[in-house]
């Protein structure tokens, strides 16, 4: 299946596995890349010497194209451009829009760069900017989202730039993409989808508790880390919904201090990120010191298997997910259920 964005950046099928904090590392974009589809790498949760680690060994394992996904407020986010284009990474994916230059930065390497988006006024932004594609993510999605369904904010940004546009929220199988191409979008991204394969790296004991969710089981909550987050429910989300300002804050600065440690940023570094992120999203001091929570909840579950000291960013699609199957056994059963669907299309 030919789209604007197999085109674009050079896959097979037109599916997007999207850059999850301490999920998509090499070994779930290998299998993605492999498989036909975009895989695109997390580099928010490694340092720069671990994104360049990272890239080379998806290199080595694959031919076939990937992306890398970083956030444009941090401090060190030219650093890790120079990493893409020194790799020579086909794809640059941002969770915030990217400075104009840095958008100019990157083309000019050959670089093709996708930011995320939310609302349709930034989709047009970075589209005038000169970014090559966007995606799209409506508010079933995990992670930070917002509160417009993917139904209602697609067409808009498909009626509003001419890039190709490519959908999130809510997809999982082959249906989903046929509806998506339908709308004028060039292809869909899916986090969960590919969370919930034998090729992810999450552990299987918090594998099961989203295989056993519901969609009443995902819910949406500010407590994490001041941001809109959709994620399963679980008794640490409803601990946190019940704890006061200060025991949430001492929770951040305890979580701050380990990411230090890990990440082996200085506290200057990580105030000047800080400022950047207030800056960006026009948050108060409270809600920046809770973003400190997000990377060492995150990780307490989907690296060290503990759902009851973690948190389980999730889209509402986790509901409707049965199975675990490869990579390659997705994309696959995808593909079919899209040809068939469109087959049926053809016969009314």
């Amino acid at each position: 299946m030919k789209t604007p964005l197999t085109r674009l950046v050079g896959v097979r099928h037109p599916i997007v596995q999207t850059g999850m904090g301490w999920v998509a590392g090499p070994r779930l974009v290998t299998a993605t890349a492999d498989a036909g589809a975009l895989g695109i790498l997390a580099s928010a949760t490694m340092t720069v010497g671990q994104l360049r680690a990272a890239v080379r060994e998806v290199k080595s394992r694959t031919a076939a194209p990937f992306g890398v996904n970083l956030r444009a407020d941090a401090g060190d986010a030219r650093e890790r451009v120079r990493v893409i284009v020194e790799e020579g990474v086909r794809v640059a994916s941002f969770a915030l829009a990217p400075s104009k230059e840095l958008i100019a930065e990157l083309k000019d390497a050959g670089v093709v760069v996708i930011p995320s988006i939310g609302a349709r006024r930034h989709a047009e932004k970075v589209a005038a900017w000169g970014a090559d594609a966007v995606i799209v993510q409506g508010g079933e999605g995990g992670g930070h989202t917002g509160d417009v369904a993917t139904t209602v904010l697609l067409p808009q940004v498909v009626d509003a730039v001419d890039i190709p546009v490519v959908a999130a929220g809510g997809f999982y199988d082959g249906r989903g993409l046929v509806a998506a191409l339908a709308y004028g979008a060039a292809g869909v991204a899916m986090g969960t989808r590919f969370l919930l394969t034998s090729d992810s790296t999450v552990p299987d004991a918090v594998k099961a508790r989203y295989l056993a969710a519901s969609v009443k089981d995902v819910t949406v909550t500010t407590r994490v880390d001041g941001l809109p987050h959709r994620m399963l429910r679980s008794e640490l989300v409803a601990d946190l919904e019940r704890a006061g300002r200060i025991a949430s804050l001492a929770r951040a600065v305890r979580h701050a201090a380990a990411f230090r440690r890990m990440s082996g940023m200085g506290w200057r570094r990580m105030a000047r990120d800080g400022l950047a992120m207030r800056h960006g999203k026009d948050l108060t001091w409270s809600q920046v010191l809770l973003a400190a929570n997000t990377p060492m909840m995150l990780k307490s579950a989907m690296v060290d298997g503990r759902p009851e000291l973690g948190v389980m960013a999730s889209g509402q699609i986790a509901g409707l997910i049965e199975d675990l199957p490869s990579c390659a056994e997705l994309v696959e059963r995808m593909m079919t259920e899209a040809g068939a669907a469109m087959a049926r299309l053809k016969s009314v």
